[in-house]
């Protein structure tokens, strides 16, 4: 891919799937012809880092539940994510497992009534660090889009955040808003 080769939106991914459909990256991978996996390295109960628990609105090093995912575009890294959530939403669920979730964690949510309403989204461009530069097969001094996004439901209260790192030459996002 170059330069802008794969544009991504976000709203397939804030929206819960019916029942019988797969995840929304294996569905719009597969619309372009392409193959849409993602392998989770990490699943469970850790401390929060200090921004997540801002956004989240725990305290710095209270324990929340991730899940860790390398996201794959035929089988090369295109996407490292990390999905933290509340602890009194996730603990116990398919949300704190390695496990395939029917549907995506967004729909699990959903199914435990927990609906996001608002989604704050914020990037910015770095170099990744020795880890992520290695996950995502960049070149030296290759740079990375960063988008944290947090979910929030119709009381603003936070369901998830997302952290995720994207080389950037492979990863244009599109925003499309609907005005009026």
């Amino acid at each position: 891919m170059g330069v802008g080769g794969w544009i991504s939106t976000s709203v397939p991914y804030l929206t819960p799937r019916a029942a019988g459909q797969g995840d929304a990256w294996a569905a719009e991978a597969a619309a372009r012809g392409r193959r849409g996996t993602q392998r989770i390295v990490r699943a469970g109960e850790v401390p929060a880092p200090a921004e997540v628990a801002g956004l989240l609105g725990v305290e710095d090093g209270a324990t929340v539940v991730v899940r860790r995912r390398v996201i794959l575009l035929d089988d090369e890294p295109s996407e490292l994510t990390d999905t933290y959530y509340p602890l009194a939403i996730a603990r116990g669920t398919g949300l704190a497992g390695t496990a395939r979730i029917p549907g995506g964690a967004v729909t699990l949510l959903a199914d435990l009534g927990h609906v996001g309403a608002l989604v704050r989204e914020d990037v910015t461009a770095d170099l990744p660090d020795d880890d992520e530069r290695h996950a995502l097969r960049t070149a030296p001094g290759e740079p990375v889009l960063r988008l944290t996004r947090v979910t929030l439901d119709r009381d603003e209260r936070p369901l998830q955040v997302d952290r995720m790192v994207m080389p950037a030459r492979r990863q244009r996002l599109r925003y499309e808003i609907r005005i009026g």
